[in-house]
């Protein structure tokens, strides 16, 4: 049997960071910010060649053990075979080990990108397959989700399979990131969680991540409460002092703050009003950003220009 055909022409994706959890909705809930990794794909004649610019320049691998190379072959095995070669180019922005999503948007890259360069691809891998399949490449799918859909999305498994829906976030909500400079690893993070936790914990967090869905849509005046965790932050605070810090100092002056995702990044939900005076909170240790939504998630773009990756 024939494998795919693949197009001759380069194809450009542009991925969005996303930050999971938004406090109580842990390993449910997710949202895409406005800060881009791009990956140009080109299939070549024969071998591998990946160009690497800003995140992760200096430390990621120009191989086989690449994510993103890893999730494009898993794409293209699913497709029906290898190309005979690959050129990749990456302009990384998101930060990694940051609890911003790199490895998600990594991995939607790779996907996206196997399914827009090989012939015929959407009907093998329509958009439910894509995030069936970065779910299994990631193994949970809230951040995978927010980077494919954008929004706001709220994802679970069903019969071993992943699902999500996309909402459409308040305009007026103005996410402020603080990153700090050293990453904390999500084994690490996802390794200090009990087994268990009391019911009226859970009750809890059942309660706020409801009414998180109500105001990150509709009413953002009650992002303060509904962003309040019982489940994962406090147990994670001891790999990430100065962020649990943060968030106790953010909270404690009225902003709904939240660690990003696995942490160490601290992501607060501002407003047009207050994003200015929020961002100057934290400090110099903190690279603070004031970052718009996302509503796009995953995209296939025309190639840059020059200067334009």
């Amino acid at each position: 049997m024939a494998g795919p055909a693949f197009r001759a022409a380069a194809v450009r994706v542009r991925v969005p960071a996303t930050s999971a959890n938004l406090g109580p909705g842990f390993d449910a809930l997710g949202l895409a910010l406005g800060l881009y990794d791009d990956v140009v794909v080109r299939v070549a004649d024969s071998g591998l060649h990946i160009d690497i610019a800003g995140e992760g320049s200096e430390t990621l691998p120009r191989d086989e053990k690449h994510l993103l190379v890893r999730s494009l072959r898993t794409a293209f095995d699913l497709l029906g075979g290898q190309p005979r070669g690959l050129e990749i180019v990456c302009a990384n922005r998101i930060p990694h080990g940051r609890g911003l999503g790199s490895s998600s948007a990594a991995i939607c890259a790779g996907i996206v990108a196997a399914r827009a360069v090989t012939i015929g691809a959407d009907a093998k891998l329509d958009d439910i397959a894509l995030l069936e399949l970065a779910t299994e490449i990631e193994g949970h799918p809230d951040n995978v989700a927010a980077c494919l859909l954008g929004g706001f999305t709220l994802s679970w498994m069903e019969g071993g399979a992943a699902r999500a829906i996309r909402m459409d976030p308040a305009d007026s909500i103005v996410p402020v990131v603080f990153v700090p400079g050293k990453p904390v690893l999500t084994e690490t993070a996802r390794g200090l969680l009990p087994r268990t936790v009391p019911h009226v914990d859970a009750a809890a967090n059942a309660g706020r991540a409801a009414l998180l869905v109500e105001a990150l849509t509709r009413r953002p005046e009650l992002l303060l409460p509904a962003t309040e965790d019982r489940l994962h932050q406090e147990y994670r605070a001891p790999a990430m002092p100065e962020s649990a810090a943060l968030v106790e100092r953010l909270r404690g002056d009225g902003v709904p703050a939240v660690i990003s995702g696995a942490g160490p990044t601290v992501m607060a939900l501002a407003d047009a009003e207050t994003a200015d005076k929020v961002e100057a909170l934290a400090g110099a240790e903190w690279a603070a950003n004031r970052l718009r939504l996302d509503q796009q998630g995953a995209s296939v773009l025309p190639l840059a220009t020059s200067g334009d990756i």
